[in-house]
């Protein structure tokens, strides 16, 4: 076999464990085999067995890319070396000599504990003093943001009846159409089945504004006003980051990253684990009381 014929069929070989051990969605494999085939073009079709050394020239090539693009694909070549690695195709793992571009995204917002507390004990101070429709509107809301991780676009959209109240979940359809399963807590559905009392009849939306639903920029503004109530900057908080929130506060909480990943809609893993970022102490408290060789006595020479 040719040395560009052995990269093909490694690249092959590497797609075929994302799609069936991952779960990759097809637009991902497509990304990851462009990446991986324009690096190989790069390497002179000797991407699979290229040395660290050679792999520095990858770095030298994408200095004219955006640091973004540069990060994708050393991500790419980097689980890609670690396959070939796990099956006994190569050696080593060169993946120290690829570049580590700064990424120019931010860490995302976040709330702590105590400012979510904050917040919902404004939603229910607002329900106590009026009781009116706005802050049963708004109470449900917020509930369905924290509480199930939903986007600011899913959520004002919901259809009247997405919410049922003897079902702890609904189906929803995300970006790219794809579908998922996301979780209704019973406050959710309690706060949800409050506000849908005060629903016009004919509506066709769990939220609606005139004769369409509320927009994402009336939610952004609502939870602005809620959090200056509630004396929390309104810089800090957004429904992002109380989705953000979510995910985060699930992860600390022990949750399965993998379980994450289907609970936000994400089509690659990896956008999960740079959307939940953790705090690394988090991380190896999770190892050191969770791992089964915890207890396990090393053996004496």
């Amino acid at each position: 076999m040719s040395e560009a014929g052995e990269d093909r069929q490694l690249i092959a070989s590497f797609l075929e464990m994302m799609a069936a051990e991952a779960g990759a969605a097809p637009n991902t494999l497509l990304a990851y085999e462009r990446d991986l085939r324009g690096a190989s073009e790069l390497m002179g079709g000797e991407l699979g067995a290229a040395p660290p050394e050679k792999l520095k020239k990858l770095g030298e090539a994408w200095m004219p890319l955006k640091r973004a693009t540069v990060a994708r694909k050393a991500a790419a070549l980097r689980r890609f070396f670690a396959f070939l690695a796990d099956e006994g195709l190569r050696p080593d793992d060169p993946s120290a000599a690829l570049p580590r571009p700064v990424s120019e995204r931010p860490l995302p917002k976040v709330l702590d504990h105590s400012s979510v507390h904050a917040l919902f004990a404004q939603v229910e101070r607002r329900k106590a003093d009026k009781g009116d429709a706005a802050s049963l509107r708004m109470a449900a809301l917020v509930e369905l943001l924290y509480g199930s991780g939903l986007r600011a676009t899913e959520l004002v959209s919901l259809p009247r009846h997405a919410v049922a109240p003897d079902k702890p979940f609904l189906i929803l359809r995300g970006k790219g159409g794809r579908e998922r399963l996301v979780p209704i807590s019973d406050r959710a559905r309690q706060a949800v089945a409050e506000w849908a009392e005060l629903v016009p009849r004919g509506a066709l939306w769990l939220f609606p504004s005139g004769k369409a639903h509320l927009s994402r920029v009336r939610l952004y503004q609502l939870l602005k006003e809620l959090a200056a109530d509630a004396g929390i900057p309104p810089d800090r908080i957004s429904p992002h980051v109380l989705r953000h929130a979510f995910a985060t506060h699930l992860l600390e909480g022990g949750a399965d990253l993998r379980a994450l990943q289907m609970l936000l809609g994400h089509a690659d893993i990896a956008t999960t684990q740079i959307y939940t970022h953790v705090d690394s102490r988090r991380l190896i408290e999770l190892v050191n009381s969770r791992h089964p060789l915890v207890d396990a006595k090393p053996e004496r020479p």
